[in-house]
């Protein structure tokens, strides 16, 4: 008897050749897929043990061929798995764009509609309001518009949401105009955030699969950074002091609507997820899809077989069992709930969104000129994006875990050293202490807790509850981003500039403590192993870690011999 979680690692395994065969004759005639039957079969030969293909006799020598280069040369792909790239690529950038064009803009629209830097709670909220619909609102779209209309269709709705509100901002009369359409845009930058990374997962082969995921955040950085282009170059279009209305913030927030528009054109000429259409017993769909993602048919075959026998799995796990329960009264369940929120909350509290929507203003607060600091804060988001290409290898070589226990001490220490430059009094040495406070906190936050929660929260989960958990993740991120946004004018007001930083400055420290005795590794772990992992209490994991601080102390600090250090986990 094979177990369920066995059966999620492989679920092919534990069949004789000859009952793989009849199950998949079996599948093909109840699919009316008879005519690809001898693909369905070798196929299936295939997926069952993977790594052993080269004996299979019934394989083609090109089949072979293509199934050699899946790991010799994995980036000889499809042209259309390309294309699907390029389209997640700009759902990515509209994401990215939609959160940092607001950062030069603000500058003017908060001097056209007047309000003044003591109206501090009104600028929190229009700069807020997009993270607080898609926390209440957005996040929980998600599975309904998946639902009724794919993958595609949610990223279409997203972004034709995303273009209408881009160009309602940019013709707002008044700040609750503003606001309204601010708050409208969150019902995209949910469902995109959700949707995108699991549609380029579910289209995209075994050996690839991670690095076209770690690409939503790159390619969100790529957006960050082009909304800071869009502030700079539109700084002084058709603006003059005093002379109302400002166009030059109006075409910085109507900027952000031109990716949408294109990734809009492109939707509809990339298949849909053939997961999709297996849900919804469109397998013919779904083969043909696959085929236009995989290099030859009996890959696409292959595949066909072995996500309908995974579905199958899930679908057991699900009956009679109310998901939302399942996520937090099941102990395995509610650690791998407690982590993913975890590294959701610290990716807002470690403090970047203080810089994406307010490093211009924190800037022209350390005495730099206004186009000096538009231009400083355009060198922020080059940093960002280029920080977080090495993210690709370094998050599955070094460590979900590992990345964060380097990179929260060291944001801790530039935020100080931020908010510590403050108190320079020397204009150039404060400027330059400021600026380089910084970009070093980019620079160590871009491979860290910038691809991290994501693509943690995104493996914690047992399938059959991963849509409900990345929800839950999801809003979580957004949720605190909102509280962010709002409460930043307020702190450096009570706090001053220096009290602000050090505050996200602890919250990094703190975050380190969590680290260290509560979160769990999840790099390179099967579905199996990650029950395992999550399987093992809280308080134990943090025991554990406890006495190994003497341990590491000995062997790094003192360089002395000591003894191979005990198993928390079994694995075997």
């Amino acid at each position: 008897m094979v177990t369920v979680s066995k059966k999620l690692k492989n679920p092919l395994s534990g069949m004789d050749k000859n009952e793989l065969l009849a199950d998949v004759e079996a599948f093909a005639k109840e699919k009316e897929l008879e005519d690809i039957l001898p693909l369905l079969q070798r196929g299936a030969l295939v997926a069952q043990n993977p790594k052993n293909f080269e004996t299979v006799e019934e394989l083609t020598p090109d089949e072979k061929e293509w199934l050699r280069m899946e790991t010799t040369n994995r980036w000889k792909q499809p042209k259309m798995m390309f294309y699907m790239t390029i389209l997640c690529a700009g759902s990515a950038i509209v994401q990215g764009m939609d959160q940092t064009a607001v950062n030069g803009a603000q500058i003017f629209y908060f001097e056209e509609f007047g309000i003044g830097p003591e109206r501090v709670w009104l600028r929190g909220l229009l700069n807020g309001a997009p993270y607080l619909c898609s926390a209440l609102i957005g996040c929980w779209t998600t599975k309904p518009l998946n639902y009724y209309f794919g993958r595609r269709g949610c990223i279409f709705i997203s972004c034709i949401v995303s273009f209408i509100t881009g160009i309602w901002m940019a013709a707002a009369d008044s700040w609750y105009n503003l606001l309204i359409a601010r708050f409208a845009l969150g019902l995209a930058v949910g469902a995109k955030s959700s949707t995108t990374p699991v549609y380029a997962a579910e289209c995209a082969p075994t050996a690839i699969r991670g690095a076209l995921t770690m690409m939503w955040q790159i390619w969100t950085a790529f957006g960050i950074m082009l909304g800071f282009v869009v502030s700079v170059a539109f700084e002084n279009v058709r603006y003059t002091p005093g002379v109302f209305p400002y166009w030059n913030w109006r075409f910085m927030l109507a900027s952000t609507s031109i990716p949408p528009f294109f990734v809009c054109m492109q939707v509809y000429l990339v298949p849909e997820s053939p997961r999709r259409y297996m849900t919804k017993n469109r397998y013919r769909k779904a083969y043909d899809a696959l085929c236009r993602f995989r290099n030859c048919e009996m890959m696409a075959a292959r595949d066909l077989y072995y996500i309908h026998k995974s579905l199958v799995i899930e679908e057991k796990l699900r009956e009679g069992k109310n998901l939302w329960k399942e996520s937090f009264l099941v102990p395995r369940n509610r650690r791998a709930a407690q982590s993913s929120f975890f590294v959701m909350f610290m990716q807002q509290f470690c403090g970047v969104k203080v810089i994406a929507y307010y490093s211009t203003e924190t800037f022209i607060s350390a005495r730099f000129e206004r186009s000096d600091a538009l231009l400083v804060s355009l060198g922020t988001g080059i940093v960002n994006w280029l920080f977080a290409i090495p993210a690709v290898k370094t998050i599955d070589t070094f460590g979900r875990r590992n990345l964060l226990l380097t990179t929260f001490p060291l944001m801790g220490i530039f935020l100080l050293f931020t908010g510590f430059s403050f108190y320079i009094e020397s204009d150039q040495a404060r400027l330059g202490c400021v600026a380089t406070g910084i970009y070093l906190f980019m620079v160590v936050y871009s491979p860290g807790e910038g691809p991290v929660p994501f693509t943690y929260s995104a493996e914690a989960f047992p399938l059959y509850i991963r849509e409900v958990g990345m929800a839950f993740a999801t809003a979580t991120t957004w949720g605190f981003n909102f509280i962010l946004s709002l409460t930043w004018p307020a702190l450096v007001q009570a706090f001053t500039e220096q009290g602000a930083f050090g505050w996200y400055a602890a919250w990094n420290f703190i975050g380190w403590t969590y680290a260290y005795f509560c979160l769990q590794e999840t790099k390179g772990l099967s579905l199996e192993e990650l029950d395992t992992i999550f399987s093992v209490r809280v308080r134990d994991h943090a025991r554990y870690y406890r006495k190994m601080l003497p341990w590491y102390f000995n062997k790094w600090v003192l360089r002395r011999d000591v003894e191979p250090r005990g198993l928390l986990y079994d694995l075997e």
